[in-house]
């Protein structure tokens, strides 16, 4: 009798151990979304709030120097007046060559280690390795392209050896991005192309490849934009102090807007004069960059509306 009025008594009363309320539980999740979702938010808006903070400032600095002239002219007076015409063609030049250079090998390696390629210790060590290379600091292949492509291979400091050492430098980056679209290709897509009788470099070539194309091409719009912006790489290889004309082969040296931002911000004869251009370069490389990989993703966009 004791035992059953103790249970009336308790009837409706969770046990200890019991699971919470669906209702409770429900409530919790959702605070947990919300708290999670905020941070993002917070997150999202410090990324924001830093760019815009960063284009304010070359903006307001650097709008003053920005002239026809100054994008269509050569440097002139030890640098202190003219424009800045052959950074820019040296700049799209290595960061073109670079990505000419480094997305096919980067998309053909991409391929063969998730299409070919059987799982194993080797696999993991070559991925490992990628991974690693990703985080090495550019100087590292500066001084790489300047032993093996320089001085090895006696290319010299030129337009050619600065874009294989940006290539070499956006390889890991293409790679693993490129990698990850084949991934996120269903394997029904494979199923069904082997089915109806295709090989295997068809399916790939036909089914598999237009289906990660926009994953693919983030990855060369990554490494392309790392290519464009960095400067130890070509400092070693590629960039002179001052050169006046445009590059005339694969072979010229040239100039880039990273170095000669360098050049005029710690070298220049007067550097305190030369300070608008300093931030009129800056603006220029910020929009070429930001421009580059506009038009990478517009594409990429009309290309994914394509084949949706």
């Amino acid at each position: 009798m004791e035992t059953e009025s103790t249970i009336q008594k308790n009837e409706g009363e969770p046990f200890e151990g019991s699971p919470m309320p669906a209702g409770r539980s429900k409530q919790s999740r959702r605070l947990r979304q919300n708290i999670i979702f905020g941070l993002l938010r917070i997150a999202a808006l410090i990324n924001g709030l830093a760019l815009a903070i960063i284009l304010w400032f070359m903006i307001a600095r650097g709008w003053r120097a920005i002239s026809w002239e100054f994008l269509t002219q050569a440097p002139t007076d030890s640098m202190t007046k003219g424009g800045i015409l052959p950074c820019i063609v040296g700049t799209l030049a290595l960061g073109i060559g670079a990505m000419i250079i480094a997305f096919p090998i980067g998309v053909a390696s991409a391929i063969f280690l998730n299409e070919y390629a059987r799982s194993g210790k080797v696999l993991r060590i070559i991925r490992l390795g990628i991974n690693n290379l990703a985080g090495v600091p550019s100087v590292v292949f500066g001084l790489f392209g300047l032993a093996f492509f320089v001085i090895w291979l006696d290319m010299g400091v030129s337009l050619i050896a600065g874009a294989l050492t940006l290539a070499a430098m956006s390889l890991p980056v293409i790679i693993g991005a490129s990698e990850e679209a084949l991934k996120s290709v269903p394997d029904t897509y494979r199923e069904a192309s082997l089915g109806l009788g295709a090989t295997k470099w068809q399916t790939i070539y036909r089914v598999v490849l237009p289906a990660a194309l926009p994953g693919i091409l983030t990855g060369g719009i990554l490494g392309l934009s790392r290519a464009a912006g960095e400067l130890a790489p070509v400092m070693f290889t590629a960039a002179v102090f001052f050169a006046p004309h445009l590059p005339s082969s694969i072979f010229s040296e040239v100039m880039t807007l990273p170095y000669h931002i360098y050049v005029l911000a710690t070298a220049g004869t007067e550097i305190e004069a030369t300070r608008p251009l300093q931030y009129g370069s800056a603006l220029v490389l910020i929009a070429l960059v930001l421009g580059m990989n506009l038009a990478a993703i517009i594409y990429r966009s009309r290309l994914r509306n394509r084949l949706s």
